[in-house]
């Protein structure tokens, strides 16, 4: 039986991000987006680039809720990615990685999908 084992990163300390906000991070050569969300008490992590723009913005989005879903808008061409699987809303082929995110002792870890 092969069991998969996580590498896992710390980043920074989990009151570095404030809530309902996020930062980027470099984590083994890729640009991402971890986020503090305040009303759920969470983490997230996604890829940081936006794949519409190729530009490394999407930790600067606007953090929110449609319906049910945890989303972050792109700053640039404003599409709407779930923090939980990286979709993309108004265009699935825009979708991004999603990163498993824990804290531990204080600070927080991301490990890449």
């Amino acid at each position: 039986m092969i069991t998969e084992t996580l590498q896992w990163t710390a980043v920074c300390a989990a009151t570095d991000i404030l809530p309902d906000t996020g930062v980027c991070a470099l984590v083994d050569g890729v640009h991402v987006a971890i986020f503090h969300v305040g009303a759920v008490q969470q983490f997230f992590a996604i890829d940081n680039v936006d794949p519409k723009s190729g530009a490394s913005v999407l930790s600067r989005g606007l953090v929110g809720s449609l319906g049910d879903r945890i989303v972050v808008a792109s700053p640039l061409y404003k599409n709407h990615f779930d923090l939980r699987n990286g979709e993309c809303l108004e265009a699935p082929e825009h979708s991004v990685r999603a990163h498993a995110v824990r804290v531990d002792q204080g600070r927080v870890h991301v490990a890449l999908a």
